[in-house]
């Protein structure tokens, strides 16, 4: 039981990995606020992890006081923020930088950067007033490499790989730990999105192509990162502040 008493805020938390992490945490023994925009989606989620461990926020992370009550409804509810999961993001379209909207490119970093600068703006003040916490950004095999068609998405995970950089220095005194996760391919909707915006006639070649790239020869689960995420949450990790760990099958190598 790696987080008995401890208490685990997750965004994005109805979706493929974040679920994964939010099972996988209350299993080890945390109580678990989960984060979203869909509410029906999180009253399923509270309702198969139980209500003793799991309660749920509405809340768009582009926006600063709904970032801000996130935080707070997980203090006033679990009485404590011992782990942070910044892990709600979007693809954005699948087109060249020239043919992509300016738009588009926007509400990628709106939600991708700027989310995961506010949450940790707001989680940073309650870990610190209880004596530390740690941080897990969900960034991705796209934060160190690029990919063509893909430049916001690249852009924005490029991005939180500088801010928590940032953010492991200034909380290093605080023992407020920051550290990304970097999935390469998972089998999650995330992945099938970007498939179908490469060639939505022709997916599973697509599949195939990418699958060629991975040395393991193999999507990932969303249980393989939530794994790392549980290392990165846990005291197993207590020494690791500012690191980019890639859960890849060896793609980025």
């Amino acid at each position: 039981m790696k987080l008995t008493n401890k208490v685990a805020l997750i965004t994005g938390a109805t979706g493929g990995i974040g679920l994964a992490a939010a099972k996988l945490f209350v299993g080890e023994g945390a109580r678990v606020m989960l984060a979203d925009i869909d509410q029906a989606a999180l009253e399923a989620a509270v309702a198969e992890l139980g209500a003793e461990q799991a309660a749920s926020v509405v809340v768009d992370v582009t926006q600063p006081e709904q970032a801000e009550r996130a935080v707070a409804s997980t203090v006033e509810h679990f009485g404590q923020l011992d782990i942070y999961v910044a892990n709600a993001g979007i693809v954005g379209p699948i087109q060249s930088i020239e043919d992509c909207p300016v738009e588009a490119f926007d509400k990628v970093l709106a939600v991708n950067v700027r989310g995961v600068w506010l949450g940790i703006k707001y989680a940073m003040p309650a870990m610190r007033r209880q004596g530390g916490g740690s941080i897990v950004i969900t960034s991705s095999g796209a934060g160190v490499q690029g990919m063509p068609n893909m430049s916001p998405y690249n852009t924005s995970k490029h991005a939180v790989i500088g801010t928590m950089r940032c953010a492991a220095k200034e909380g290093a005194a605080d023992n407020i730990r920051v550290n990304t996760v970097n999935p390469g391919p998972v089998a999650t909707r995330m992945i099938e999105s970007i498939e179908s915006g490469f060639d939505k006639d022709n997916t599973d070649q697509v599949r195939e192509a990418f699958t060629a790239g991975v040395p393991m020869g193999r999507y990932g689960t969303p249980e393989e990162v939530a794994k790392l995420m549980l290392f990165l949450a846990s005291d197993d990790s207590s020494y690791c502040t500012g690191g980019v760990y890639m859960v890849d099958g060896g793609n980025a190598a």
